[in-house]
């Protein structure tokens, strides 16, 4: 492939592994291939660079400050209701009350789509009328395109896709599952199993690559189990009806408390008992009742109120390079007793 030249359909058919005619179908929104295989062919795309053959921004050099200033119009907060990503959830709800907290406080206009559908947003949204749009959790890469053709300021919260670039706004995945794992380490244990699907969100593969560097570093010798990780594990109940255990880990890290939660559960109907056979760690701290041994709180409202200001900072500024905002989570880690003991571990500080 020439690098300096435009992307082609078959190379997005070979690297997708389709025909060029299911490629071709799916860019141009025709039927003839399925929603599954048209969001594949379309990050594929944007993998490869396909959507960004439009010309650059061009900034000038000067940033321009949102502050200070009085704002007024409308934001669409898109917020699409799948699975348990809902204003119900642990999770998303303070997520969603961060963001219409803060955009009252600046005195917006909210206008919130649960069900978003590209034919939905253009018969009802007027680019005009918009100030900017925030989304919350995962949207489809089909949906981001039509967004993108409305040339309006998007902010993302907690969700990235390579065939869209906007500014983003994620806990520090990272560097939290990072902590999170050295203090397992620290404290003796030296055999786990990661649980979640690894390509379920950006964040839960980003907890993946943290959990599997530091025990590198730490040269911890891991042999992970393929179905923990893979498609089987959204729903644990049905990955043990397939998955007979052998030996137990120490630890099961898991992507989120949901998962850890579930996981529990399964393990009890067992008789495997959580945490005086094996421990259990989560992500997120949305179940402060469940014996999980560790997990990492976000502050989730914080997420949302900074995913208004870096909107109204891209307002301002809309021809500068698209940013990721990273908030700090706090590891937790309870004790035998069930209490919770905040960790703050910081790197090189020389303490375990």
């Amino acid at each position: 492939m020439d690098m300096r030249g435009k992307v082609t359909i078959q190379e997005i058919a070979d690297m997708a592994g389709v025909s060029k005619f299911a490629v071709s179908r799916a860019l141009s929104g025709k039927s003839g291939v399925s929603e599954q295989t048209r969001e594949m062919i379309l990050r594929v795309a944007g993998q490869l660079g396909y959507f960004k053959n439009q010309a650059p921004k061009r900034f000038d050099g000067e940033l321009r400050d949102a502050e200070d200033r009085k704002w007024t119009g409308t934001i669409v907060i898109l917020f699409p209701n799948i699975r348990y990503q809902n204003r119900e959830s642990s999770y998303w709800g303070p997520v969603f009350d961060g963001v219409t907290a803060r955009l009252s406080q600046k005195g917006l206009n909210v206008v919130t789509l649960t069900e978003p559908s590209g034919d939905h947003m253009f018969n009802f949204l007027k680019p005009e009328a918009i100030r900017g749009i925030i989304t919350i959790g995962s949207i489809s890469t089909q949906v981001l395109l039509d967004i993108g053709q409305l040339e309006i300021p998007v902010v993302m919260v907690d969700h990235s896709d390579p065939a869209y670039q906007c500014d983003t706004v994620f806990a520090d995945n990272f560097e939290c599952m990072r902590e999170l794992t050295t203090k397992l380490v620290s404290k003796g244990y030296r055999s786990f199993q990661f649980v979640g699907n690894i390509s379920d969100a950006p964040s839960f593969y980003e907890r993946w690559l943290a959990f599997r560097s530091t025990l590198e570093n730490c040269q911890i010798e891991h042999k992970q189990n393929p179905l923990l990780i893979g498609p089987e594990a959204d729903e644990p109940f049905r990955l043990f009806k397939y998955w007979p255990f052998g030996e137990l880990p120490e630890v099961f890290v898991c992507v989120n408390d949901v998962i850890a939660n579930f996981l529990i559960e399964e393990l009890a109907k067992r008789d495997i008992r959580v945490p005086e056979d094996c421990a259990v760690t989560g992500f997120d701290k949305t179940h402060s009742d469940s014996p999980i041994l560790a997990t990492v709180d976000v502050n989730k409202e914080l997420l949302g109120m900074r995913a208004v200001d870096q909107l109204l900072w891209r307002i301002v500024n809309p021809d500068s390079a698209s940013e990721k905002k990273l908030i700090r989570g706090d590891v937790v880690i309870r004790d035998a007793f069930g209490s919770a003991v905040r960790e703050h571990v910081r790197t090189g500080d020389g303490r375990s």
